[in-house]
């Protein structure tokens, strides 16, 4: 399969999330961090930004949310400006999961879980049927965690809490910020097969961030390759791994071990 154009467009119906000719730059600064993107995310696939520090990936992540609004072009969500989206709404409809889970501290496992149909008014019967049945789908026995606070669990057992959270209210699209990036290797690889696992019967759109060439190979539908705020090759796993862009071959030149161990 030949690498796809950076800037090919999907089908109209088939795309969930799509940047059109998208720059932004913080006030006062010239140099934008995102440079007249053009990214289609197609409904239920995992597409990954993959990229070194700076290179716009979270940046581009957090304009699909509206966390930031972009300088020129524009970002549509379900085929809405994310700018004509009441942002709250927005926001609910859209799961979000960072590094070491940003659960709140002071509520319990049960509470974090609840917290999105909580605000959405549900009843206290289906919220709690709710944080049992994804505290089921990620792993953990809810007698055991519901009752317990994030500083009682491991590193893994917080991106699992993290990861049904972003869940609880069904949201259609996932953005996944270094979710696993600050896990050991042995805990990183288990979660990323039980991720992948779950993706494959959930069937959300998910956008994922990660510098991380091993993972992005591994959980992704595609892999977008960013470098100064472009991206500079959009294509399969597959694909990426015989493809002759430069930035692409360096990636995969860290990948394999060195001869002599």
């Amino acid at each position: 399969m030949e690498s796809q154009n950076p800037n090919q467009t999907t089908d109209a119906d088939d795309a969930f999330v799509r940047f059109r000719r998208v720059t932004y730059a913080p006030p006062g600064v010239s140099a934008p961090i995102i440079d007249a993107l053009d990214l289609e995310v197609r409904r239920g696939e995992t597409l990954v930004l993959l990229g070194e520090s700076g290179c716009g990936k979270t940046t581009t992540l957090r304009l699909v949310n509206r966390m930031l609004e972009p300088t020129a072009g524009e970002v549509l969500v379900e085929g809405r400006d994310t700018r004509a989206w009441d942002a709250i709404e927005l926001r609910r409809r859209t799961g979000y999961v960072i590094q070491d889970a940003g659960l709140f501290p002071h509520f319990t496992v049960g509470r974090n879980v609840a917290l999105v149909p909580t605000l959405e008014g549900w009843e206290e019967g289906r919220v709690s049927g709710r944080v049992e049945e994804l505290l089921r789908l990620v792993g953990l026995d809810p007698g055991k965690f519901a009752g317990r606070f994030p500083s009682e669990l491991s590193g893994g057992q917080r991106q699992r809490v993290g990861v049904a959270r972003a869940l609880a209210a069904d949201p259609p699209l996932l953005l996944m910020d270094e979710p696993f990036g600050a896990l050991d290797p042995l805990t990183r690889s288990t979660i990323q097969r039980e991720f992948a696992a779950l993706q494959r019967r959930l069937d959300k759109t998910v956008i994922f961030v990660t510098h991380d060439v091993r993972e992005a190979l591994f959980v992704a539908t595609r892999v977008a390759l960013m470098r100064a705020g472009r991206i500079v090759l959009l294509d399969t796993p597959e694909a990426f791994l015989r493809s002759e862009e430069p930035h692409a071959r360096a990636y995969r030149e860290t990948v394999a071990l060195p001869k002599d161990l």
